[in-house]
């Protein structure tokens, strides 16, 4: 499975952003998807993550209420959409996939799939 991760700009504090993320090769069987960030100097944070069927999802506090991650099976790919951006949300911003089972959907350790990331900042 290849991940790759688009929309990442500079935007005003108070902006908004659309992160997209394509998977490609063998993912009909991806289970859980997730949003990760890491700042220089700092562990990988988990943002937020949503299973298969797309009904359930998790965040981060720090995001909860800004940040709603989305899924499209048919196309493969899964959506960050970021408002009411801070200046502390600047970060590369990682998408990682999972086929086995997940049991902490914000936890890095769980995922084997990751892509090269796009930065955010604000």
């Amino acid at each position: 499975v290849q991940l790759v991760e688009s929309g990442g700009e500079s935007v005003q504090a108070g902006g908004s952003l659309r992160l997209s993320c394509v998977a490609s090769g063998a993912t009909q069987d991806i289970g859980c998807m997730g949003w990760f960030r890491q700042v220089p100097g700092l562990e990988r944070e988990g943002v937020a993550a949503i299973f298969s069927g797309g009904t359930r999802t998790y965040y981060a506090d720090s995001v909860k209420g800004r940040f709603t991650i989305s899924r499209d099976n048919g196309e493969n790919t899964v959506y960050l959409q970021m408002n009411s951006l801070k200046p502390e949300d600047t970060a590369m911003y990682y998408c990682a996939a999972e086929f086995r089972m997940v049991r902490r959907p914000l936890g890095e350790y769980e995922y084997n799939y990751w892509g090269q990331g796009t930065q955010v900042t604000v």
